[in-house]
Formats: C-alpha cells, sequence, structure tokens
C-alpha cells in the first residue's frame, strides 16, 4: 500500500509529506516493512505560519477564526500530498495526517468544574480538518493520533518509538534515535530489546527557543548553519542555571511543547543572558548550548542507567534527525558532549531514511497500524496502561 505521512512540527515552520511503500512482514506477528518512496517539504504560507503561531502562544481567537485556520490548514496538507502524489508519480491509497498541534499541556488543570485530565495527565489539540484532505484524495486519512493514548493514561507524545522499534533496533548496538525539531526527542532502545524495553521522551527544546532567539534578536526565521551561535559566546552560569529547572529533571515517560519552551522561555532566556552581560549573538549561542546540554544531559541521566540494566556492555550509538541536523554548530556541540561518554553520532542517512523525512514516515507507519486495527502506541514511551490503536479515519 502507498501511504502518505503528513506531519507539521512544533517549529511551525512547514509540512512534510513522505511517500511510503508499506507492507506486512513475512511471519504474522513481524513488524511491518517500509520503505520511502519520497519526500515533499513545503513551507506555510507567512499568513498561515502567523496564525498557527498566534494559536500556539495563547493569543485569544474566535471560535470562527480558529475554524477557518482548522480548514485552512486541511486544504494546505491536501494541496501538499496531493502535490507529493503527482511529483513521485503515485496513487496513494492512505494517509496520515498529524496535524498542526497547538497546544499540549501536560499537567492536569480544573475547567468548567472539573478535572480536565484526558486520563489523567495531559491535553493536546492537534488542527488541520481530515476531511478535506480525504475529499481531495479520495482516499482514507487517519488524524488525531494522540488523544486515544491519552485516554490509556498516557501522555499522548512520543509517538515515533513505534517507528524507531520497526525500523532501527539492533541485537549488537544500542541505538538512541534522536529527532531535533522544535522540540527534541529520544527513542533509546537497548540491544535486543523488546518494545516493552524501549524508552522514549522529550529532552526540551530543539530548535524552538533557538529559533525565537533569532526572530526577536535578528528578525530571522532560525540561525542557518549556526552561524550566528558560532560567532558567540555560550554563557555557561545561564545554561547550569536554566539545566537546574524542573523539566530536566523529571523522569520519564514526559513530553513539552511550547507551554513549557514557548515565547515566553525564550524571553526569559535573552532576559538572563542580558544580565550576564551577553551580546545578541550570545543569547543565540546560549540557546543552543541549552538545546545540546539538555540532550546529552537526558542521555546521561535517563538512558545510560537504563541501558545498563538491559544491555550492560553493548555498543551505543546516537542517530540524529529533524531539521536540527542543518544547524552545524548545534550538531558540533553534540558531538562534542557524546564524544566525552564515548558514544558514536551518526546521520540518519546512515540508516537509509533522510533526516527530515523520518517523522512523516512515522506518521504514515502509524496510520497504516491503525488501518489494519493494530496498536500503534509504545506504552513504555508514553505512560499509557495499554497499546491502543491510535487516531480518528476519515473516509475518502
Amino acid at each position: 500500500m502507498i501511504v502518505a505521512g503528513v506531519m507539521s512540527g512544533t517549529s511551525a515552520d512547514g509540512v512534510d509529506v513522505a511517500l511510503c511503500r508499506i507492507w506486512p512482514g513475512a511471519r504474522e506477528g513481524d513488524s511491518p516493512r517500509v520503505r520511502l518512496i519520497g519526500l515533499l517539504e513545503t513551507w506555510y504560507p507567512k499568513a498561515v505560519r502567523a496564525a498557527v503561531l498566534r494559536v500556539m502562544e495563547g493569543e485569544a481567537q474566535t471560535a470562527a477564526e480558529m475554524s477557518r485556520l482548522n480548514w485552512r490548514l486541511g486544504e494546505l496538507y491536501a494541496d501538499c500530498v496531493e502535490k507529493a502524489a503527482e511529483l513521485f508519480g503515485v496513487k496513494v491509497g492512505l494517509v496520515g495526517c498529524h496535524g498542526q498541534t497547538v497546544h499540549h499541556e501536560t499537567r492536569a488543570r480544573r475547567a468548567l468544574g472539573a478535572g480536565v485530565r484526558s486520563a489523567g495527565r495531559s491535553t493536546t489539540w492537534q488542527m488541520g480538518e481530515a476531511a478535506a484532505v480525504a475529499e481531495r484524495m479520495r482516499c482514507p486519512v487517519v488524524s488525531d493520533f494522540r488523544p486515544a493514548d491519552l485516554a490509556a493514561g498516557g501522555e499522548g507524545a512520543p509517538l515515533v518509538p513505534m517507528l524507531d522499534y520497526c525500523l532501527f533496533r539492533s541485537a549488537k548496538v544500542g541505538r538512541v534515535l534522536l529527532n531535533l525539531g522544535g522540540i527534541a526527542n529520544l527513542t533509546a532502545i537497548p540491544a535486543g530489546a523488546g518494545l516493552d524495553s524501549v524508552m522514549a521522551f522529550d529532552t526540551g527544546p530543539g530548535n524552538m527557543v533557538v529559533d525565537r532567539c533569532m526572530a526577536s534578536l535578528f528578525g530571522k526565521k532560525y540561525d542557518r548553519n549556526g552561524a550566528v551561535a558560532r560567532r558567540g559566546r555560550v554563557l555557561r552560569e545561564v545554561v547550569e542555571r536554566v539545566m537546574r529547572e524542573g523539566y530536566f529533571a523529571a523522569a520519564a515517560p514526559k513530553s513539552c511543547g511550547r507551554e513549557e519552551f514557548g515565547a515566553g522561555f525564550a524571553e526569559r532566556l535573552i532576559g538572563m543572558c542580558r544580565d550576564a552581560g551577553g551580546t545578541d549573538a550570545d543569547c543565540v549561542a546560549t540557546a543552543t548550548a541549552l538545546t545540546a546540554e539538555s540532550v546529552v544531559g537526558a542521555y546521561r541521566g535517563f538512558v545510560v542507567p537504563h541501558f545498563e540494566t538491559v544491555s550492560l556492555g553493548k555498543k551505543t550509538e546516537i542517530c540524529v534527525a529533524g531539521g536540527g541536523v542543518r544547524n552545524g554548530t548545534l550538531m558540533a556541540m553534540l558531538r562534542e558532549g557524546f564524544a566525552e561518554l564515548g558514544v558514536r553520532v551518526r546521520a540518519m542517512e546512515e540508516l537509509g531514511v533522510p533526516a527530515q523525512a523520518k517523522e512523516g514516515v512515522a506518521f504514515a507507519l502509524l496510520a497504516w497500524l491503525t488501518w489494519n486495527g493494530r496498536a500503534g502506541n509504545v506504552p513504555a514511551a508514553t505512560g499509557a496502561k495499554k497499546a491502543v490503536v491510535l487516531g480518528k479515519v476519515s473516509f475518502g
């Protein structure tokens, strides 16, 4: 089956469509086989991105404005899938559309006289009307993947670990699959481990805080190849102070978003850098170092102890995907940090999947699993009580 995986990340910069051929494993119970056909990357129009960011940052919106954005995103996703199918000359039989996350909160809150808990931990919302995609493509669309996991007691994230386990587990090497999107997340798979031994969680900010610093200080969407950070000075005292804050020490499973590391956090970080005598470039360098340190610290504090109990003595490697791989300064910081721990850093391409395509491929796989009545979450990663079939289906 040809499946299109549609992904819009927390950076809210655009849409990735990964076209995949997916088929069952050779024997019953085997992991499905996945082959990437091609990837189409599309930037959001400026007006759409601005509207998405307003919702993400909690600005007041009318119901009409929210509804219009939901449908505009759906039509945009349909455009992207349609273009990808034409570009690669395939007929899409199923679409997995993650949608645009505009809210993801991991703390229970009261609303309308009761606890809004989504089964105890998180509330989440992904926008983008799947019916618009189904009508255009004339095929089923699986969307809204996260609520089923929430209802089963999980955090609704991360969901990419199912792909990581199916495609990248190894009997000989422990692998940590790191994704540097707006938020950074990792999946740790001990050598020879079963699905119940997979560890996965969000480590903290990926590109999000760096991007906000660039927008506030330089009027740019991102730090191209880490050039600004490279000429700045890392304010170590600021990094160390932030790393002592709550999220980084919290045990997995855990997930985060703009609620923790959005505009307010970035502006506070800039203020801390200013108080420490930092320049604009120093602020960007410090934000970049914070991402690197939070990833390395998460590996050191959580993954190493986990691996020591499951795959003692096996070698470990880090495989990196996501938009952050294009930031040369960030990658250099990560390589330096992991070199001190004796861990090799590899590009995701070395495992056969382009870095930018990985999350799109993941939601193509999750859609295929849903369509075939198979669970897509990894309870060990999300904290759910059980494995569940994810998503809602719109029929074309």
